[in-house]
């Protein structure tokens, strides 16, 4: 088993910090789906108690990442095509309302702190590290809700992002990717949030037709 990009850290919740590692595990394929995650292996690997294990696996859960199943207890969870089509419905329609408010609201902080995040996934495709790619990427994603400034959205897409961030692990032509998150970034820059949301559109559109294709 590879170590996970994130382990516990002292300043961190250890509930936290476990649920990060254990969900970039599961994002960079070390867990597929069907693996069970046994509360007593983990909590002997991490060196702490069963408890934050158990939280950490039950965030997890909440994410749709994980599913119980019984005596078998939690096993990392796949996606239907039904859930899929789903996912990328609510995705549309939440992401969509992101960049329009992202348009109007993000200052040239905001804009900076974006371009870092793609020039750094640029940066990693160059060098081969596929998954610091990803993470970059998904971090964009992150950072436009952070950036459009309301709570009551980032309430509704926070137990929806884990799922988010695995259908994005299926794209495989990343230098694509990462030109669409240019575009992306440019129309919101434009501070025109009609722009910047028919560029949402047109983007979350393009991968959900692509997407049974990337399986």
């Amino acid at each position: 088993m590879a170590q996970p990009a994130e382990g516990p850290h002292r300043d961190r919740p250890r509930r936290e910090a476990i649920r990060d590692a254990l969900r970039t595990r599961i994002f960079e394929g070390y867990y597929p789906p069907g693996t069970r995650l046994v509360e007593r292996d983990l909590a002997a690997e991490f060196d702490v108690s069963r408890l934050p294990v158990r939280e950490a696996l039950r965030m997890l859960a909440q994410e749709g990442l994980l599913a119980e199943r019984g005596q078998r207890g939690s096993v990392v969870a796949g996606l239907s095509d039904q859930e899929v089509e789903d996912l990328f419905a609510v995705r549309l329609s939440l992401e969509v309302l992101a960049c329009r408010l992202a348009a109007e609201r993000a200052s040239d902080e905001d804009l900076a702190g974006l371009k870092a995040l793609l020039d750094h996934a640029a940066d990693a495709l160059a060098r081969g590290s596929v998954n610091e790619a990803h993470r970059a990427n998904s971090a964009f994603h992150d950072e436009i809700t952070r950036i459009a400034g309301n709570q009551f959205l980032r309430t509704a897409l926070e137990p929806l992002q884990g799922r988010m961030h695995w259908l994005f692990r299926h794209v495989l032509d990343l230098p694509e990717l990462l030109q669409e998150h240019r575009d992306l970034l440019a129309a919101i820059a434009s501070g025109d949030p009609e722009r910047a949301a028919a560029q949402s559109e047109r983007h979350i559109g393009k991968y959900r037709t692509q997407y049974p294709d990337t399986v």
